[in-house]
């Protein structure tokens, strides 16, 4: 049996108190419905082809409006769209999109959650008290651009892999972890649900459950697994990833914690002093026999 990670009860406790401060996440069944249809199959990384096992998209409605009305959403979509997603173009970041990213984050600053989560990271000493200082290294942990593909001037940010989505030399989908990315790609026909992974020796998930582990293909190219939070706020996921990251130099972090009834992992790749990757694995939910 692989090792497992101890239960991190702190990171628990907080995250716990973050999900419940998080009221912007949409309620499934309420604010969106999904519908899961079948059981995906084994794919390799790199592959352009994969078993449909889902006619229909996963997304069958998502309150719009919500999106449009709640400012975290509605500034978080803007931003969606600044970014080219293949990894070897040179991002430009105009003045416009400058201000995009401050007024998503001045909207995400805003919110209970992230409040919750400034304060517990000024208790660790590993923000300022001062919200602007918090800010600005927000912005540095998430917007700073670098180089991923060597070499070729700086063409990627934490943001950007994590809830935009990348290729890699037209071989991989790299990213792509968030819910309404999927949700607009998805309408857009640049997404085609594969359908549901499901965990070992387990039964087929809920359309309830906000954790999910899906299969896609993005522009042609196939995501043989991605997990993602569904219906969360992108505050909610943007104070995890920043907790989890502050709280290790490592290369590579994974916290195990239990959020809800759902017992996951939050795995965080730094890159340098910006966040490379970070995304949810589901372990078990609803209280399970845990192995």
């Amino acid at each position: 049996m692989a090792h497992r990670q101890p239960l991190n009860h702190e990171l628990s406790k907080i995250f716990n108190e973050l999900w419940d401060a998080d009221v912007n996440r949409f309620v499934p069944g309420k604010d969106y419905t999904i519908s899961l249809q079948g059981k995906a199959g084994f794919v390799q990384q790199g592959s352009k082809v994969a078993r449909d096992s889902a006619s229909e998209l996963l997304f069958h409605n998502v309150n719009e409006q919500r999106l449009k009305d709640t400012k975290t959403y509605s500034t978080f979509i803007s931003l969606l769209d600044n970014y080219e997603t293949s990894t070897g173009a040179a991002e430009l970041v105009t003045p416009e999109e400058t201000a995009e990213n401050n007024r998503f984050l001045d909207a995400v600053l805003e919110t209970d959650a992230m409040k919750l989560t400034h304060q517990y990271l000024v208790g660790k000493h590993w923000a300022k008290p001062e919200r602007k200082d918090f800010k600005s290294q927000l912005y540095d942990i998430w917007f700073h651009l670098y180089s991923r593909e060597g070499g070729k001037g700086p063409n990627s940010c934490g943001f950007e892999h994590v809830f935009v989505g990348e290729t890699r030399r037209d071989h991989e989908v790299l990213g792509l972890h968030n819910w309404v990315q999927f949700y607009l790609q998805e309408k857009l026909k640049h997404i085609d649900y594969k359908g549901y992974v499901a965990r070992k020796n387990k039964s087929r998930p809920d359309e309830d459950d906000q954790i999910l582990s899906l299969q896609f293909s993005w522009k042609g190219l196939v995501k043989p697994v991605g997990s993602t939070f569904i219906g969360v706020s992108p505050e909610f996921e943007f104070a995890l990833y920043t907790i989890v990251f502050l709280e290790s130099n490592e290369r590579v972090t994974r916290q195990r914690v239990r959020i809800e009834e759902y017992e996951l992992e939050i795995v965080v790749y730094r890159h340098g002093q910006h966040i490379g990757s970070a995304y949810p694995v589901l372990l078990s939910s609803n209280n399970e026999d845990l192995y």
